[in-house]
């Protein structure tokens, strides 16, 4: 097992431990796989760039799916919502730490809006079921809408509200909650679809349900994506 990333959020200062080969520095996209740590400042990163975390199940299909949206720049799988530090997918699958599959999006502001992001959210997955997503079931499939502002709390619960009576007919059973930590997943759950293209989970259940989400999402998509 590889050792876990980890990516703490306290108050204003967000501390981003990356696995990598060498030092990358500004680079909040790099997925890589090696065992060598870095640390980079979530204050060197592009001013223009904001941050926004969603657990909807497996992220394996829930990055694929933010990272089709014009304006994300990409989307990092990990845990988030737990009680304990330095979760490993192994130990969150126990579902003993509270923690659910999370994944933190990095965005533009000005090409799309937290609020936009809170939209995807709610028609990209069934936030009617409890700890359940498709055939996932635990605490750690539940859904998690992640707020870091108050102003984003008053937009999630505004949003949640509004599809609650317009959508879901007052089935949502999502939380909404402050992210106090964010951990980065094992380099191998990074882009899984796009590697893994033939897997059966992925074949089954992650490409439908991009494929159906791209039918109902009205919002700007990209024509191609990594």
């Amino acid at each position: 097992m590889k050792n876990p990333f980890v990516l703490s959020i306290q108050a204003s200062t967000l501390l981003l431990l990356l696995a990598c080969g060498a030092q990358k520095g500004n680079n909040h996209q790099a997925k890589d796989n090696s065992d060598v740590r870095a640390v980079e400042l979530a204050s060197a990163a592009p001013a223009t760039k904001a941050t926004a975390a969603f657990a909807e199940g497996c992220f394996w299909c829930v990055e694929e799916i933010f990272e089709a949206v014009v304006g994300v720049d990409s989307a990092v799988s990990g845990y988030a919502g737990g009680t304990t530090t330095d979760p490993t997918y192994d130990k969150v699958n126990t579902e003993t730490t509270g923690h659910a599959e999370t994944v933190l999006v990095y965005y533009d502001p000005a090409q799309v809006s937290y609020e936009e992001l809170v939209r995807v959210f709610y028609l990209s997955h069934d936030p009617t079921t409890p700890n359940q997503q498709g055939p996932d079931r635990g605490s750690s499939y539940r859904s998690i809408l992640f707020y870091s502002t108050p102003e984003e709390k008053q937009i999630a619960e505004r949003v949640t509200a509004d599809m609650n009576q317009s959508r879901y007919k007052n089935r949502i059973v999502t939380e909404i909650k402050p992210l106090e930590a964010f951990y980065r997943a094992e380099g191998y759950h990074q882009d899984y679809v796009i590697h893994n293209p033939n897997n059966p989970y992925v074949r089954g259940v992650s490409i439908p349900r991009f494929e159906l989400f791209k039918k109902t999402y009205t919002g700007k998509l990209k024509s191609t994506h990594p």
